[in-house]
């Protein structure tokens, strides 16, 4: 915190910003200031003092910590859900779309529409797909490929 005469040498400095105004005028508010937040600080540590327990050595609830995991995946369940988001890609015809389709020579995208891809099937499965791994996905066969070699599902 600043001290009072801080607090005053700064006001002063800036007085031509503030036009006609006393040293006295200056001093007073600064010490109004100065002494509201004093009582402000106080009253704030009054209030945490009450959220404390009152007594240091009273023992203290039992804290249990509690994990959660993905639920597990298969291949089944990263297909249906690799084809539902290219699906819902606008610039796919779904007559087109199979697991073997090529994004760019079947499918017709082009190479942002393929990062696009890349890029929703991220946000899908919660992880981040290096590009130098994105550049070689480019069939739904492939995605689901490497999204189970990087969730460890096996079958």
């Amino acid at each position: 915190m600043a001290s009072l005469g801080g607090l005053v040498r700064l006001v002063t400095r800036n007085a031509g910003v503030l036009g006609n105004v006393s040293r006295s005028g200056i001093r007073r508010t600064a010490m109004t200031f100065s002494v509201n937040h004093r009582a402000s600080l106080t009253a704030t540590e009054d209030r945490s003092r009450s959220i404390l327990p009152q007594n240091p050595t009273a023992p203290r609830a039992n804290q249990v910590r509690h994990y959660s995991a993905k639920a597990p995946m298969t291949l089944e369940l990263i297909r249906e859900r690799v084809i539902l988001v290219l699906k819902l890609y606008d610039k796919i015809d779904h007559a087109k779309l199979d697991l073997n389709s090529h994004f760019i020579e079947d499918l017709g995208l082009d190479s942002l529409d393929h990062v696009e891809v890349i890029m929703a099937m991220e946000d899908e499965f919660g992880f981040e797909i290096p590009d130098r791994d994105a550049e070689r996905l480019t069939k739904p066969a492939e995605i689901v490929r490497y999204i189970a070699d990087k969730e460890d599902v096996y079958e």
